[in-house]
Parts: structure tokens; C-alpha cells; sequence
């Protein structure tokens, strides 16, 4: 078997075409505008808090496009609100500096076949502290705990991960917090919006390599890619309710979305390994002699273990999947008991009449296939994981080249997905996915009920983006999915909005004040036009 280098299987390519303006109807609507009334909301003085969408974060960025077209700022035109203010960064390249080393890299825009970075450095640093206040409090990346944690802007921890750079940009000072920052402004209307997202987002993303919190009240043992507990967030959630209404203002805000119905999780398929690929294809017969002196060992152990590539249908790609018994014990002794096993040895040049080698491959066996299996339409691969899937890992190879394995089998079991089994930050196991939609649902029981105590207004996202995620959704004379960039909702990064996405996120918040507050902005037109939005930003912005 040929080392099989950058298998980029048709599954796993992803088709790519812009939105038509002959996918929209235009149709007019003939109804007589009803004259704009504000309702009981004094929209004076509108603050918005909240993490990355209120920030305006697209692309895998935050740059000076994406906040002028972030949803507060958009809100904020429909209430006309003159002095809404926000943390603008130096351009239009996305990314942070800080001591002019850079911190996180710039947005992305579609090369004609997908997303890639763009090639420049930012300007923004991070050291050059902003002054005065900002009405727009979105800061990408905050955690609920994190909105009510002094020091959370303090520069001083930005390296160590300590502190927040979006933040540290605009905090008051160095031991503020952000609902801190966002009371001191005694606003008259607020948004809190988000709020919960990036406490599974990070579980979501690292294909559940995090912890599950529930049970621990102290987040300050917490992991960055920790799940965040129930009741954490209860307290510190209806605390930022109490800070806001405490002058007597009114707001909206928003509950939690099934973030894995975002096409950072939906895009990957699980089965994309091509038979008709030239790279893959003539090394199935081989790949099935392999794991065919593994499959009888599974069979008996667990038959939902048993590894077979097809010959006229894509396969699943191989992963490790964590929530197995690892049976690594049982496939190593197995293996070098087995008469067979020499003779299955020389067919890659290896000396099956040597015990050390046999033992020594008997283990490799035991170690990369304990916990293996292919994978099934409920487990959900992470957008990364489509530019490794069938490459070769050279640094796995270069172990079994050491462990005494020669350059070219080391080589033939290092193919990701293939012979290597992925990594489980590759994957979201179906317990993974389960965690999340239990926090998610017990945040969201308290974003209900705080709202409902508090007379707030309440915007459905997750009912918003799960129906993005299978009927599409309309707004005025366009119908966006959650398809990665066709779609037009979920931008390049596969997690935050296009600006059209949040022209339509502030559109449904307003549809949430009229149900509340008795103001007509919907029916009065008084409203944002998707189609003033980009789906996509040029690289030359």
C-alpha cells in the first residue's frame, strides 16, 4: 500500500457558488405603511452587551466593516440613536496586535473555491487603550462569568490568557467589568444578547476535547474549552438582568442556539472518503486486508467496530471515539497469537519471523485501534477537519519511523481518517453533542424565565437558527440557510453572521420590542433592508 498523501476526496470538497439575485422574489408588498409609534421604550440611550455577534465578529474577525454593519449598530439606526458609539478597530484587515506581535490573525474572504485568510498583517493593537465609553459592549469571546469578572480588561493579563483584548481595548479601567462599563452609562434600552453561546462554544469547536462543568460552581477552575454549569451562569445571568433594569430601563434579550446546527459542525459529511478518487480508490482492497485482520477481533467484541472501505460508495472516514472501552490489550494479544499475523506482516516487507517485530506491530495495532471506529451520520465533523482528512501526519509517522517501522509503512498508518484514526478534537461524539444541548437548554430555561420576571422582550434564536438550518429563512424578499457561504446567513468562519445574517437579527429583536412594547417598527417599515448587506466582504475592503 502506497503512503496516500492529501486525499482531497469530492465529498469533502466543498462546492462553493454565490447567491443569485434570481433566487429571490421581489415581489412588492401593496399594503398601505402605518405611521411608526416607539411604544412604552425609551430608546435614548441604547447600550448593547453581549460577546462576539453584538461585537459585529464575522470572517473570523472583528474589523471596521463588520462593526458599522454589526446588528446593534444597526438597531441603533432604526432607533435613532445618534450617539451609539463602539470600540472601533484600525481597519478593515481584522486581527490584533499586541506589542506588535499579532494575536489573532486576519478575517477571511473567498479565494473562488473557499475561505482563506487574508494576506496581511493587522494594525490594530491591543496596547493602545481607547478612551471614553461605548454603547456597543460586544466582546468576542466572553464567557457569561467573564461579563461580571474585574479584570477582565486588565492588559497586563492579555498574554497569559488571564484577560480579553477586545475588552482591554475599551475597559474603563484595568479591574472594570463589562456589565460594569455598560451600567455606568445608565442606559435607557439595552440588548443582552449572546449571552451563553461561547460556554459550549469552545466545547463545540474543539470537537469536545473540554471538560463538562455541571456540578462545579467555581469557573475559575474552569478550562478555556469547558462546559460552563447551569447554575453559573443562572446567577450571573440574572444579576446582569438586575444591574441593567435597576434604573428602570427596558431591553430584549436573546437565548442560546443549538450552535452544532451551524455549518462549523454540519459542513464536513461524516462519509467522505471517494472510491473514485485516484488517490484512494486503488487502496481499498489493501486498506480492507488491513483492517481485516482487525475486523474479526472487533466482530467479537463489538460489531459496530468493524472497519470496511467501500468499493462504490463514499465511506466514513476512521476516528477515535473516547467513549469506548479501550480494548488495546485485547487487539495487541490477539494479534501476536495469531498464527496469521506473520504472514499479514510480510505483505508490507516486515520480517514476520521475528517476535520483536511482531510484537511490535502487534502493539501499534492495539494503540491506534483501541478505541476506533468509522463514523455515522450522528457524529458531527468540525469545519478544520475537511483540509487534514487523508493527508499524512508527519509527526506520527516520524514516531513509527523511530519505533522501527519503515519511512514508507510508517507512512501508509499515518493517513488521517484513513489508517490514523482522527483525533477527537476533530469530532463531536453524539455524548459531546448531548452536553451541549443540556446546557444549552438550562440556560435558556433561565433566559426565559428572568425575562419573563423582568417584562423583557425575548428573541427565539435558537428557534431562529434551527429553522435557518432546514427550511431556510425569509426576511423581505430573501430566503437565507445556513449553508456554508451559498447560504448567506453564517459567514466564512462557520460560526458568526454575514452582515446580512445580522440585518436580520436585528430585525427579528425589533419584531420582539413591538410584541413587548407596543411599537410598530415592523409594520411601520421602520426597519433594517437585508439587501443593503453583504453576504461576503471583498479581500480589497
Amino acid at each position: 500500500m502506497k503512503s496516500i498523501k492529501y486525499i482531497f476526496l469530492s465529498a469533502v470538497l466543498i462546492t462553493f457558488t454565490a447567491c443569485s439575485e434570481d433566487d429571490y422574489d421581489y415581489t412588492p408588498n401593496p399594503e398601505p405603511v402605518p405611521a411608526f409609534t416607539a411604544g412604552s421604550a425609551d430608546f435614548t440611550n441604547y447600550v448593547a452587551v453581549g460577546a462576539s455577534f453584538t461585537a459585529g465578529f464575522t470572517d473570523g474577525a472583528l474589523f471596521i466593516a463588520s462593526q458599522q454593519n454589526s446588528f446593534p449598530n444597526i438597531l441603533s439606526q432604526q432607533f435613532g440613536s445618534a450617539n451609539f458609539s463602539q470600540p472601533l478597530m484600525n481597519d478593515n484587515i481584522g486581527g490584533l496586535l499586541f506589542g506588535g506581535n499579532i494575536i489573532t490573525n486576519p478575517r477571511l474572504f473567498f479565494n473562488g473555491s473557499g475561505p482563506a485568510v487574508l494576506p496581511a498583517i493587522p494594525t490594530t493593537e491591543t496596547t493602545n487603550i481607547l478612551s471614553g465609553s461605548f454603547s456597543n459592549m460586544g466582546v468576542p469571546g466572553a464567557k457569561s462569568f467573564h461579563f461580571v469578572a474585574p479584570g477582565y480588561g486588565n492588559l497586563a493579563g492579555v498574554p497569559v490568557g488571564a484577560a480579553n483584548p477586545y475588552f482591554a481595548r475599551m475597559a474603563s479601567s484595568t479591574n472594570a467589568t463589562i456589565i460594569g462599563d455598560a451600567v455606568a452609562q445608565n442606559p435607557t434600552f439595552f440588548t443582552l444578547s449572546e449571552v451563553g453561546g461561547n460556554d459550549v462554544l469552545g466545547f463545540a469547536t474543539s470537537g469536545g476535547s473540554g471538560v463538562d462543568q455541571t456540578g462545579n460552581l467555581d469557573p475559575a477552575t474552569y478550562g478555556g474549552n469547558d462546559i460552563t454549569d447551569p447554575n453559573v451562569f443562572a446567577q450571573v445571568f440574572s444579576g446582569q438582568v438586575t444591574a441593567l433594569t435597576a434604573n428602570g430601563a427596558k431591553g430584549v434579550v436573546a437565548n442560546v442556539p443549538y450552535i452544532t446546527n451551524l455549518p462549523h459542525f454540519t459542513t464536513v459529511p461524516f462519509a467522505p472518503l471517494d472510491p473514485t478518487n485516484p488517490d484512494f480508490g486503488p487502496q481499498i482492497p489493501t486498506l480492507n486486508t488491513v483492517f481485516g485482520a482487525l475486523n474479526p477481533i472487533f466482530q467479537a467484541i463489538d460489531p459496530s467496530r468493524v472497519i470496511v472501505f467501500s468499493e462504490t460508495a463514499a465511506s466514513p472516514v476512521v476516528i477515535k471515539d473516547e467513549s469506548l472501552p479501550n480494548i488495546a490489550a485485547q487487539i495487541s494479544g490477539a494479534l501476536a497469537a495469531s498464527p496469521a499475523f506473520p504472514v499479514f506482516l510480510s505483505q508490507f516487507g516486515l520480517d514476520g519471523s521475528n517476535p520483536t517485530i511482531v510484537q511490535t506491530v502487534a502493539g501499534l495495532f492495539g494503540s491506534l485501534y483501541g478505541q476506533a471506529r468509522q463514523a455515522t451520520e450522528d457524529d458531527l465533523l468540525v469545519l478544520p477537519s475537511s483540509s487534514i482528512i487523508g493527508t499524512v501526519n508527519t509527526a506520527f509517522a516520524g514516531q513509527l519511523a523511530l519505533a522501527g517501522l519503515s519511512q514508507a509503512v510508517a507512512g501508509q498508518f499515518a493517513v488521517e481518517g484513513v489508517t490514523l484514526p482522527l483525533e477527537d478534537k476533530w469530532v463531536l461524539l453524539p455524548s459531546e453533542q448531548l452536553a451541549i444541548r443540556t446546557a444549552t437548554d438550562a440556560y435558556n430555561a433561565t433566559i426565559a424565565s428572568v425575562a419573563s420576571a423582568n417584562s423583557l422582550a425575548l428573541v427565539d434564536f435558537k428557534g431562529i437558527l434551527e429553522e435557518a438550518s432546514t427550511t431556510g429563512i425569509s426576511d423581505g424578499d430573501f430566503t437565507l440557510t445556513t449553508d456554508l457561504v451559498s447560504g448567506g446567513l453564517v459567514s466564512l468562519d462557520g460560526v458568526h453572521l454575514t452582515a446580512r445574517g445580522y440585518a436580520i437579527m436585528a430585525n427579528k429583536f425589533l419584531e420582539a420590542i413591538d410584541t413587548t412594547y407596543g411599537s410598530n417598527f415592523i409594520a411601520a417599515g421602520v426597519k433594517a433592508n437585508p439587501g443593503d448587506y453583504p453576504t461576503n466582504y471583498s479581500p480589497n475592503l
